[in-house]
C-alpha cells in the first residue's frame, strides 16, 4: 500500500476568522481541526507518506474563475481567493513547511473538486499512490469532492474526520455519514503505521 495524505483547502480565506468568506473559521477552531490536521501531517510525514496540500484560487485577473457559479462568482468582487496573497496561503497555524520535497506537493485548483484542471492525479499515478487519506475544509464539499472522484479514480480513501469541518455541524456529521458509504472513516489518533 503507498499512501498520501491529501490536505484541503486550509487557507486563510477559507478558516481565518479575519477572513470575510471564512464561514467555517468557529468550527475549525472549536473542533481543533488544524490542530488534528498537524497530528495527521505529522504521522504521514514520520511514515513516509506523500503529502499533498490542496489550495483553491485564482490568479490576479480571475480568468478562470466561473462568473455564474453561486459558490465562486463573487470572488472577484469580494477581492478573496486570489492566489499570491494572503487568503491563499495556508494558515499559520498548519505545517505547510516539506519536511522533504520529494515526497510532498503542493496543488492550486480553480474549483471545489481537487482533481479537476490540477496535476494531482497525474501526481498521485507517478508516486504509485493506491490509498489516500482526506482532510480539510469544507467537509460538504471539498472532502466530499476529493472523496468521491477519488474513489471512483478506484483509489482506498479513508476520511480523517476531527480533521475537516464545514460552517455547521450538523452538515459535517451529514456528510461524514454520507461518505462512510464510499470510504473507512478515521480520525487523526488512528492512522496506521507503514
Amino acid at each position: 500500500m503507498t499512501t498520501a495524505l491529501i490536505a484541503l483547502d486550509f487557507i486563510n480565506d477559507i478558516v481565518h476568522p479575519d477572513s470575510p468568506m471564512a464561514g467555517a473559521a468557529t468550527q475549525v477552531a472549536e473542533r481543533r481541526v488544524i490542530e488534528h490536521a498537524n497530528t495527521a501531517l505529522a504521522h504521514a510525514r514520520a511514515n513516509d507518506w506523500f503529502v499533498v496540500l490542496v489550495k483553491v484560487g485564482f490568479g490576479p485577473g480571475y480568468a478562470e474563475c466561473p462568473s455564474r457559479s453561486p459558490l465562486f462568482g463573487k470572488a472577484k468582487e469580494n477581492g478573496v481567493l486570489q492566489l499570491g496573497t494572503w487568503g491563499t496561503e495556508f494558515h499559520e497555524a498548519l505545517d505547510a513547511t516539506p519536511a522533504n520535497a520529494e515526497r510532498e506537493f503542493v496543488v492550486e485548483k480553480p474549483r471545489v473538486n481537487a482533481f479537476y484542471a490540477t496535476p494531482l492525479e497525474a501526481v498521485l499515478r507517478a508516486n504509485a499512490i493506491d490509498t489516500l487519506y482526506l482532510c480539510g475544509v469544507s467537509t460538504s464539499w471539498a472532502v466530499q469532492s476529493a472523496a468521491r472522484d477519488g474513489h471512483d479514480r478506484d483509489y482506498r480513501i479513508r476520511v480523517i474526520e476531527d480533521a475537516c469541518a464545514t460552517d455547521d455541524i450538523e452538515d459535517h456529521h451529514a456528510s461524514i455519514r454520507q461518505l462512510s458509504r464510499i470510504c473507512e472513516i478515521v480520525t487523526s489518533d488512528e492512522l496506521p503505521s507503514n
